[in-house]
């Protein structure tokens, strides 16, 4: 974002944090190559709201889900062998999960139960499933990111449809992250965090993608994109990892407005949520908290 100027600046308080009792530092595999080998307690991701108003999250390297009460109290929904990262709440009330491991499951909120969706790609495993989206149609958007980067650029997106069809929307992205899909579903917006870009893919009904290209160029920093988010006025919201900042952009790809991490760098991912729907909630995962944030207190360039 070299071509603006610095957009308005809020900052973000925790709402609640990993009890001390989920935690137990120590090292995983997960976390032997996503995190430098670390002694870890946990990595929160996947941040969702039920009808209900409670959040959910997941805990990648643990295997868990998280489900978080409006008053902060935490509950272990599921825990099982697995990567869980991004997660959805369908309209049935189960839990849409893609998980690096085991790939696209449903998890049934009241008994924990996990019941596989989509394994493989045509009897072809996945790289590592990351995020997913729900498109209006009722189709699942997904990436397939991996260890993909500019060293390896074959991450890919895909789409599940209702009908069970599954569409290669694009084959040839540097790590694949956040997605969202358009109210209309003329396009999807992915999060290409190694190559710090969102990218834009319009979306053909016969499934297939031309003219996919970049949407907005960030910055650069020690991270890139992760999560991605619209809110009611159709903005799109990033969450920054590695510098700890949400950003807001309007349907020009116009920087409106910068959110601060008050907890740490690792802002991963996002959603809107609360009373009125509008307040928003960022996993820190270094910290295992949860931010929030009322990017209403800064209308400003909108």
């Amino acid at each position: 974002m070299p071509f603006f100027a610095p957009p308005p600046r809020i900052s973000t308080e925790v709402f609640t944090r990993l009890p001390d009792r989920f935690r137990r530092p120590r090292a995983t595999e997960w976390a032997r190559w996503n995190r430098g080998g670390r002694e870890i307690d946990s990595f929160l991701e996947g941040p969702c709201f039920d009808a209900e108003g409670r959040l959910y999250v997941t805990d990648i390297p643990f295997g868990r889900i998280f489900r978080i009460a409006p008053d902060g109290a935490w509950d272990l929904v599921a825990e099982y062998d697995g990567w869980p990262n991004g997660l959805k709440v369908a309209a049935d009330g189960t839990l849409l999960v893609t998980d690096y491991k085991r790939g696209l499951i449903r998890i049934d909120p009241a008994s924990g139960d996990i019941t596989p969706l989509l394994e493989t790609a045509r009897s072809e495993g996945f790289r590592g499933l990351n995020d997913l989206a729900l498109g209006a149609d009722g189709s699942i958007f997904f990436t397939d990111q991996g260890q993909t980067g500019l060293h390896d650029p074959t991450g890919r997106v895909y789409r599940l449809r209702p009908d069970g069809r599954l569409d290669t929307l694009i084959g040839t992205v540097p790590s694949p992250n956040g997605i969202v899909a358009a109210p209309d579903l003329s396009h999807c917006l992915v999060a290409v965090t190694r190559a710090n870009q969102i990218w834009r893919l319009p979306l053909h009904g016969d499934g297939a993608v031309t003219k996919a290209g970049i949407f907005i160029h960030l910055h650069g920093g020690p991270g890139g994109p992760d999560g991605l988010a619209w809110d009611p006025e159709g903005n799109l919201l990033v969450a920054h990892t590695g510098i700890g900042t949400v950003w807001r952009f309007n349907g020009r790809a116009e920087p409106t407005l910068a959110i601060t991490s008050c907890a740490g760098a690792s802002t991963t991912n996002l959603c809107l949520g609360g009373a009125d729907g509008r307040d928003l909630f960022i996993t820190e995962s270094e910290t295992g908290s949860i931010l929030r944030a009322r990017p209403e207190s800064a209308n400003v360039g909108r």
